[in-house]
């Protein structure tokens, strides 16, 4: 029988990876509840088991006294006659431990044991799927998908379901039973019932975590992640940076052919992502995030987390995006609320032009003297409160046509230089 008890305590603390101390503990709850039930008390019940071989031994502790007369509670007392055919060595006032044969316990007894040592067994499988889970709380995890509960949807994650909330779910989204899919663990909750865990398809961090295990530049800390915005099921802005000039940060998230970002993407069901470079300076990060956007100037301003941006005429709609998708997300990368208005529109828009940044409240030129004749020709502008590092160098800095830089304005934008040539041709004609 100690045999039989070992193998099956091993396999136990295998499969369901209870420590095989807390079995122990738990058969020598079981014997004192049986003693208590056959005996009506077990206070003075001691048990014993050997961790080495599962021997086990069961003796009550009682009081000698000196005849039957004295003896008012047999569980906790024995008459000194009784007490010297146990050991001779027994003395009136001592104490003597007398072994308790377990199987002299009746069938309820036996049975209470039994369903003490499987209770404990059902709570310690509980406390270990719960502390499992509640580790990997605010990460990934695959699981396969069992079956709809009204419009929530059963995951098994292995040891334990979890639950998909119809508010988690992705839009447009349909799951068949056996389909495995990853999901982003919310929460993990310990209840009478065993842990309860709820898991989103559309929080932002699922997308990060599914980054952080498809790239390993990121994965070591070479490549960060700095923000995401994401509108579940349909697009995500990524902004990351390196601190490795070596490494391109947006490049290594894109991988071989795109095959890293594919990868992602084919796991949320063909959501798109874009992924562009973070930046220091609010103006160029702007810019980046607006992205695929071509952006004639962007004016932010990082105390009120405010921006305005000018874009082509063109290039308006596809700033702007589908419904507002691009600006609202690029707002919820950055952190700025931003207005973007066309060319035509920003002429005569406050604040869209390089003009309003150019004299202080007395009407007085902003530091003119500072700069030599002919730099920021017709600009002027306070170089200290709106200097060209806020601006995307390669666009915006050096530019001499009213503050753009056109030197990589692409065929059809608009062309301040271009425009004014055309302009006398045609007054010399």
């Amino acid at each position: 029988m100690n045999k039989e008890l070992m193998e099956a305590l091993n396999i136990l603390e295998k499969e369901k990876e209870i420590s095989k101390e807390t079995l122990f503990e738990a058969i020598e709850n079981s014997l004192l509840t049986a003693c208590k039930n056959h005996f009506g008390k077990a206070d003075n019940i001691t048990v014993q088991i050997d961790r080495e071989t599962c021997d086990f031994m069961v003796y009550a502790t009682k009081d000698i006294v000196a005849d039957y007369d004295e003896v008012e509670d047999e569980v906790t007392q024995i008459c000194i006659d009784d007490a010297i055919q146990l050991s001779k060595n027994a003395v009136i006032g001592d104490t003597i431990n007398i072994e308790i044969k377990s199987k002299e316990f009746g069938r309820i007894a036996t049975q209470n044991a039994k369903n003490v040592i499987l209770q404990k067994i059902r709570e310690e499988e509980r406390s270990v799927v719960y502390n499992q889970f509640f580790e990997k709380e605010k990460d990934v995890v695959t699981g396969i998908v069992q079956r709809y509960i009204g419009r929530n949807i059963s995951i098994n994650l292995g040891k334990a379901d979890a639950v998909l909330n119809e508010a988690e779910q992705v839009k447009g989204e349909e799951f068949k039973p056996t389909e495995r899919i990853k999901v982003y663990i919310l929460e993990v909750k310990n209840t009478p019932k065993g842990p309860r865990i709820l898991v989103s398809r559309t929080h932002p961090e699922l997308v990060k975590r599914l980054f952080e295990a498809e790239v390993t530049e990121i994965k070591d800390g070479t490549v960060e992640i700095m923000s995401i915005a994401r509108e579940a099921g349909s697009r995500t802005k990524l902004a990351v940076r390196t601190n490795n000039p070596n490494v391109d940060a947006v490049g290594a998230c894109v991988g071989m052919n795109g095959a890293r970002v594919n990868a992602i993407v084919e796991e949320l069901r063909g959501e798109k992502i874009d992924i562009v470079n973070w930046d220091e300076n609010p103006g160029n990060f702007i810019q980046n995030a607006l992205s695929p956007a071509k952006i004639v100037a962007v004016f932010a301003d990082p105390d009120e987390k405010t921006a305005k941006v000018v874009v082509p005429d063109y290039q308006l709609s596809l700033a702007i995006g589908k419904e507002g998708q691009n600006a609202r997300l690029a707002a919820r990368l950055t952190g700025y609320k931003i207005d973007i208005k066309s060319e035509t529109q920003a002429k005569d828009a406050e604040g869209f032009r390089y003009e309003d940044y150019m004299f202080d409240e007395d009407g007085d030129v902003y530091y003119e003297e500072e700069y030599e004749e002919g730099e920021y020709e017709e600009s002027g502008y306070d170089d200290a409160e709106y200097d060209d590092s806020e601006y995307d160098d390669a666009e915006y800095a050096g530019s001499e046509n009213d503050g753009y830089a056109e030197a990589e304005t692409e065929e059809g934008a608009y062309d301040a230089s271009a425009e004014e040539t055309s302009y006398e041709e045609e007054t010399e004609a």
